[in-house]
């Protein structure tokens, strides 16, 4: 593609130089330039590209967008935007063929339970008979093709290209987690979103927003920016769960037509007559195109909650109620989202992701309901994160648990018995009795913690506590497969290292 044909895209921005040179690849990263590469000169948080021009030209690079004219090059073509990221972004999507302009595309935004909505669409668009491709926390997948996931959204680049590749595996529509960052650093800029989904706002990536309110601003701009109606996508709508308190403030922001959800009220999209078991939930689902009955093996009301957020979309969509009943029936096991771990000891164990506050909270609230025995729970927090959610997770874990043994996550480059003070800071408070390793038989009774470093090891003290009929949950990692300490990442997983622990004996 020729670089005049590709600046389409971006508006026939100021250019400077021979705009017929042919463009073979598109990076940010000086490092990843090759031979025919339009090279993209971002300021980061950490440095800036416009530094790196001319290494990128003598890798190959044959133009640069810039933001600053100051360090326009001699050698090569050269663009001027006001936004790289954003000029990146409507590049990218031209370069590979503008995969979202025609095929339907779902994003998800908010804290928890996006990973789980993602899952719910995919079976519902499924039903409807329009094979969708998700692009989420765990990989980027469409049947046999699956893409590792970097990011839970990358660069505009990876982004468009994994569209691509995904598109031209067979994909029909695309399901896609749109992560806060993403949407502040405009790396779906360039996607043509057909409904975006708002799920819920809790605390967590403090460390990167700092407050609350630019959190939420930084979700806000898939709402009031990109459903904004277009000629590609004319009929845009927004699914908002009006049960979380910024639900309001997001539904107001919106630049396309509104779809309410909520447990609570009178929203568009609402259950009545629940009931929720260990086996699950089921109920009348309300919409406004008619209600349905139906049920579900996924446990809680934070689960209902995301049931809500699939079925909005569907109407969004405007799929067929059967098809949006049989998408929430049908998918039952979502990796690492309260996955059950098979044993014969008659103990319910439960790997979860949750590793906020809020979804530790959410997760614990549904298995206090359902627990027939004591609830062991252990979790840890990641290092070189939000530290300010330690203490709290602490607490929660504490108080809703009968017994909390306090672990590693992805220590990073952090000391984790660090990172474990500042959880037990949230716990001490409560008057929970903390014991030592050398007491934890297998015989405690008494509601408490205790504090173990290594992970493997806490899990099979958990494994050791527990006796038929209670209930472990290990959060904070749920489907990862690796444990990161300092910058190295270690084969780590919950779901083989607690089967193992639930098959040894135990005296």
């Amino acid at each position: 593609m020729t670089l005049s044909e590709l600046l389409i895209a971006a508006g026939n921005p100021e250019m400077h130089g021979d705009s017929s040179v042919q463009v073979s690849a598109l990076t940010c990263d000086s490092r990843k330039v090759l031979p025919g590469t339009l090279f993209f000169a971002l300021r980061g948080a950490t440095s800036d590209g416009h530094d790196y021009i001319e290494k990128a030209i003598n890798a190959g690079a044959v133009a640069v967008v810039l933001e600053d004219a100051s360090f326009a090059p001699a050698a090569v073509p050269w663009i001027k935007v006001v936004d790289g990221r954003s000029a990146m972004g409507r590049l990218a999507a031209r370069f590979n063929g503008d995969p979202t302009a025609s095929r339907p595309l779902v994003g998800i935004t908010g804290t928890n339970g996006k990973t789980t909505t993602t899952y719910l669409i995919e079976a519902i668009l499924a039903a409807a008979g329009t094979p969708a491709a998700v692009l989420g926390t765990i990989s980027y997948r469409f049947g046999a093709t699956k893409i590792e996931a970097s990011h839970t959204t990358p660069e505009s680049t990876e982004l468009q290209s994994a569209f691509r590749q995904l598109a031209k595996a067979g994909a029909q529509a695309f399901v896609m987690e749109v992560s806060s960052h993403a949407l502040e650093q405009k790396r779906v800029d360039g996607c043509h979103f057909d409904v975006g989904v708002f799920s819920n706002l809790t605390r967590d990536h403090l460390d990167y927003h700092v407050t609350m309110e630019s959190y939420l601003l930084a979700k806000q701009r898939l709402f009031s920016e990109l459903l904004r109606p277009s000629d590609e996508k004319p009929l845009r709508r927004a699914a908002v769960n009006m049960d979380d308190p910024y639900g309001a403030a997001v539904a107001a922001c919106c630049s396309c037509p509104v779809i309410t959800f909520g447990i609570k009220g009178t929203c568009d999209v609402r259950p009545t007559g629940i009931t929720s078991s260990v086996h699950g939930i089921s109920g009348t689902m309300v919409t406004p195109k008619g209600s349905f009955e139906f049920s579900s093996q996924l446990l809680g009301n934070f689960n209902l909650s995301n049931i809500l957020a699939a079925v909005s979309s569907g109407i969004a969509l405007d799929l067929p109620l059967d098809a949006i009943k049989s998408g929430i029936e049908t998918h039952a096991t979502i990796p690492g989202r309260m996955e059950r771990v098979i044993n014969n000891r008659g103990i319910t164990c439960l790997v979860d992701y949750a590793h906020t506050g809020d979804a530790l909270e959410n997760v614990l609230s549904t298995l206090q309901e359902l627990a027939a025995g004591r609830i062991i729970t252990v979790f840890g927090c990641g290092g070189d994160r939000d530290n300010g959610k330690r203490p709290i997770m602490g607490r929660i874990a504490a108080e809703m648990s009968d017994f909390t043994v306090v672990t590693s996550d992805n220590p990073r480059t952090e000391q984790p018995l660090e990172i474990l003070k500042q959880i037990k800071a949230g716990i001490t408070p409560l008057g929970i009795r903390e014991y030592n390793l050398e007491e934890c038989g297998s015989h405690i009774t008494e509601k408490g913690f205790v504090m173990q470093e290594n992970r493997r090891d806490a899990i099979r003290l958990a494994a050791r506590l527990a006796t038929a009929g209670d209930i472990i949950l290990l959060a904070g990692k749920g489907h990862e497969d690796y444990q990161i300490i300092g910058t190295v990442k270690h084969h780590f997983d919950d779901r083989e290292e607690a089967a193992v622990a639930l098959a040894e004996k135990h005296i």
